[in-house]
């Protein structure tokens, strides 16, 4: 299998280039990554030289360079997940999420269609779902609510997938995935940013009262649903990836901060996000059902690893958080604590 995916050099991409690397050992990957402010070389490094992996710096809007690397590499699948994908991003500058998210998939989809390419794998977020109540699961049926510019961009690139689908019967799949945590996460996600301001005992800034729920899962359970969904998922179908691991946020800090012996006193709740969505939980039956994939981590052993892995990769985070980022941390929390 020769598989073109986007954005491999993100956070969740990264994870994915390295799970297929090693349990598709058939598979040849070449991810094609801009490089924006989360895309980061350093995370495959180390693969530079592998015989099945090929990194091209490339925009996904480009669309005669993508139409170059499917007809070079004899693409046969595409994995989808370049994207802008920071709720609080999108509400500073708006457009270049829909540049993205919207005509950059677009780009992807007519060059694949052109190149009758045998799958193509549309990765979004539960986030387009908007925000449930105290009770109750999205499922693939439930109705598309963004709140956010990006949110309201996926909920469009998703569509979008699905229409070519549908008018012109390219083999679309798309999956739609509760919050990802683990390694190599860019350190502006609730997560690692509680990890790294707690190492360095400083505040832990918390939106609104932080009771907001979200459903967590491992980046490698959800590595391995993406993998289940281009193999087997049915063509023009959509697919819930979630780990049943519902928190909320302040019980998420508050684990993170006991996890590395640090006060609960670092907490600082800051003004709330607009439009801050209260709940999301995922109902991946279908993907049970249909795929047999299931999540394998439990949380608690998930954000253990993960507090492990900033803790022993600490230049890792450090270097991340110099420069573009600091500058965009004290816009966003410099007058909210």
């Amino acid at each position: 299998m020769n598989l073109l995916l986007t954005g491999g050099s993100g956070f969740i991409g990264s994870n994915l280039v390295r799970w297929l690397l090693e349990h598709r050992p058939g598979w040849r990957v070449v991810n094609l990554d801009k490089l924006t402010y989360a895309g980061n070389p350093e995370n495959l490094a180390d693969l530079a030289d592998h015989p099945r992996y090929r990194f091209v710096r490339g925009d996904i809007g480009d669309g005669a360079l993508v139409r170059r690397l499917i007809e070079e590499e004899k693409v046969e699948a595409v994995m989808h997940l370049a994207a802008e994908s920071h709720v609080d991003r999108s509400i500073l500058s708006p457009a270049v999420f829909i540049e993205t998210n919207v005509g950059g998939t677009q780009v992807l989809l007519e060059a694949a269609r052109e190149a009758k390419v045998g799958r193509f794998l549309h990765c979004s977020t539960d986030e387009v779902y908007g925000s449930l109540g105290e009770t109750g699961l999205f499922t693939e049926e439930s109705p598309l609510q963004p709140s956010s510019p990006y949110s309201a961009s996926k909920a469009g690139s998703d569509l979008l997938a699905l229409a070519y689908a549908h008018t012109f019967g390219l083999p679309v799949v798309v999956t739609r995935c509760s919050n990802n945590f683990g390694p190599y996460q860019f350190p502006e996600k609730l997560i690692p940013l509680m990890i790294a301001n707690a190492l360095r005992d400083q505040p832990l800034p918390v939106y609104g009262d932080g009771r907001n729920v979200r459903d967590w899962i491992h980046v490698s359970d959800h590595c391995a649903g993406l993998a289940a969904v281009l193999e087997r998922g049915r063509a023009g179908q959509v697919y819930n990836l979630g780990g049943s691991s519902e928190r909320r946020n302040l019980e998420v800090v508050h684990a993170v901060l006991d996890l590395l012996g640090k006060p609960r006193s670092l907490v600082r709740f800051v003004a709330d996000r607009p439009g801050h969505d209260r709940r999301y939980a995922i109902d991946a039956s279908k993907a049970r059902r249909e795929l047999g994939w299931e999540p394998s981590r439990r949380f608690e052993e998930g954000l253990a690893s993960t507090v492990r892995w900033y803790v022993e990769n600490r230049g890792w985070w450090e270097r991340v958080m110099s420069g573009e980022y600091r500058s965009y941390y004290q816009r966003q929390y410099g007058d909210r604590t």
